[in-house]
């Protein structure tokens, strides 16, 4: 089965058979089905679980029992916890690992050869997930990597999830457009080693989010900084817990940040 995934994921778009149309956005892509692993008790349905696992890493737990994990590093916490698919926005070593789980089915990285960019659109069923990508800087401003980050959305349950990764770059309009609609964005607050906060913001401000979880921070007192910087559009809202439960129905009807504490899983 294992080898079948790769496989498939290895094709040409031409090659692929045809998938899902976008909620999000207009494409014409397709990729793997897999049968999804349950993990203790899914949401509801309609509603989609995620969870701050730490750093830049996400997962997201459909109603069926499909997980995803973002920005996989090998770190999530319990080992007893196998997620279907993970994805690795750039080979930045706290965002990356080159030895996943091997029980994990689908592994995506985000970056393709030197000078191909990562074209990634799979169909797993309850979930989507397809990629644009941005340049990025070097480690410490010189030099960079054209195409080096993956922004990855993900569809799931009539929401768009949106992770933005590694982000060195304001968005342009054509980024933007390839995004697409987005209902909850991920996005680094840490205002040096991706983006200074004022540009960040105005990302934020760019994609409409109606939820913003802040990730990639630090310390306490560099959230605060994006929290205060945010607040007249974006109030905030500290969950007090690593999850939240979102769904269509429970979108809020103003745009907000909800805080979550990160946690591995126990």
């Amino acid at each position: 089965m294992r080898w079948l995934l790769a496989l498939l994921l290895m094709l040409p778009v031409w090659a692929r058979a045809e998938t899902m149309p976008s909620d999000c956005v207009a494409l014409a892509d397709a990729g793997a089905q897999v049968v999804p692993v349950r993990y203790g008790t899914p949401p509801p349905e309609g509603v989609v679980r995620i969870r701050f696992i730490d750093h830049a890493m996400f997962a997201i737990e459909t109603p069926g029992g499909l997980m995803a994990i973002t920005d996989y590093n090998g770190k999530i916490g319990n080992p007893q916890v196998v997620p279907e698919i993970v994805t690795m926005n750039n080979y930045h070593d706290t965002h990356y690992t080159n030895q996943p789980d091997p029980r994990i089915p689908v592994v995506i990285r985000g970056w393709g050869p030197p000078g191909d960019p990562a074209a990634v659109d799979v169909d797993l069923g309850e979930m989507r997930i397809r990629n644009v990508t941005s340049d990025l800087r070097g480690p410490f401003g010189e030099g960079g990597r054209q195409d080096g980050n993956s922004i990855f959305i993900f569809e799931v349950a009539g929401l768009c999830i949106v992770h933005l990764g590694h982000l060195h770059q304001v968005l342009d309009a054509g980024k933007l457009a390839r995004i697409g609609r987005v209902d909850v964005l991920m996005v680094p607050v840490d205002g040096e080693f991706t983006m200074d906060q004022a540009a960040i913001a105005g990302v934020v401000r760019s994609l409409h989010p109606r939820i913003v979880l802040p990730m990639h921070w630090f310390t306490p007192e560099i959230l605060a900084q994006f929290l205060t910087d945010m607040q007249a559009d974006y109030p905030s809202h500290v969950v007090g817990g690593p999850e939240i439960e979102v769904s269509r129905a429970t979108l809020p009807a103003a745009p907000e940040i909800d805080v979550l504490a990160p946690q591995p899983f126990p």
